[in-house]
């Protein structure tokens, strides 16, 4: 046999070894897969540790709290409770941590059980991409403390996100909560007030300036489409949005602080939103 023949053999040996490998530990991350999958049937939640406490269950948290608990069904973060063991109902731990040593003091709060209306913590330990977002350059200043996340979101009752769908004023109402001064009404409308606030903003955290989704004009021009460019009188391309050239303006940079649309949320004086 030839040592041509012998080689092509021992390549081919290597490969069916290399195949079956693959075959084997893909088979196996494949079992991992389905298997977490099937063995989770609802989201894990880890509750906020307090040291030396125990879980005692709802059942002792609704004998002050009742005015939080009776609704607590209805909430977003209903379906996210702890199962406990035996027939405890870990609901109110799931974020607040144990609450054996607050019940023991007759509901002292320093260091006996989380509060996210004081400190969002508690939030992060679910929400952990939030952490990151209120980082940004522009943010909501829940890290400094000036405000927290039930500021926006009502964990006990009802949906925690407010808004969607159909229901974007909703949305927009909480924002207003603070920026009442955006609220209007106004003689000119920017309609984009109609879609909500988060067209422009995000809500948590951005790169850019006054938490907005985009700089520059590009953030306008997500609606206001440029119509198809044409020659002006020297020649030079034409950039036309809204029926006119608006070539020269676009180099100035946002379209609020080139002074032409400085009113943007809304105006009493332009239907071109000018003050």
């Amino acid at each position: 046999m030839t040592h041509r023949k012998l080689n092509e053999i021992a390549g081919g040996v290597a490969r069916s070894r290399k195949a079956r490998r693959f075959l084997i530990g893909g088979g196996f991350a494949a079992a991992v897969f389905i298997a977490s999958c099937a063995s989770t049937e609802r989201m894990v939640v880890l509750p906020p540790k307090i040291a030396g406490a125990s879980f005692v269950g709802s059942g002792d948290c609704a004998m002050c709290h009742w005015d939080v608990t009776d609704h607590f069904d209805s909430a977003t973060h209903a379906n996210l409770k702890l199962a406990g063991a035996g027939d405890i109902d870990l609901g109110c731990e799931s974020c607040h941590g144990p609450g054996s040593l607050h019940v023991e003091s007759g509901g002292e709060m320093a260091m006996s059980i989380h509060n996210p209306g004081r400190s969002s913590e508690a939030c992060f330990q679910c929400h952990t991409d939030m952490r990151g977002q209120f980082h940004l350059a522009s943010s909501h200043p829940v890290m400094s403390g000036h405000m927290t996340c039930t500021d926006c979101h009502d964990p006990h009752k009802g949906p925690a996100v407010i808004g969607g769908g159909t229901a974007l004023h909703g949305a927009n109402d909480t924002c207003l909560q603070c920026h009442s001064e955006q609220a209007g009404p106004y003689a000119f409308e920017h309609e984009a007030i109609r879609d909500g606030c988060t067209t422009c903003h995000e809500v948590h955290g951005s790169v850019n300036p006054m938490l907005l989704k985009s700089r520059t004009s590009n953030l306008c021009l997500q609606c206001h489409m440029v119509e198809p460019a044409g020659t002006g009188p020297g020649g030079g391309a034409v950039i036309m949005i809204g029926g006119r050239d608006h070539s020269a303006f676009l180099s100035r940079g946002t379209c609020w602080v080139a002074g032409c649309h400085e009113a943007v949320h809304g105006s009493h004086a332009s239907s071109s939103l000018r003050f």
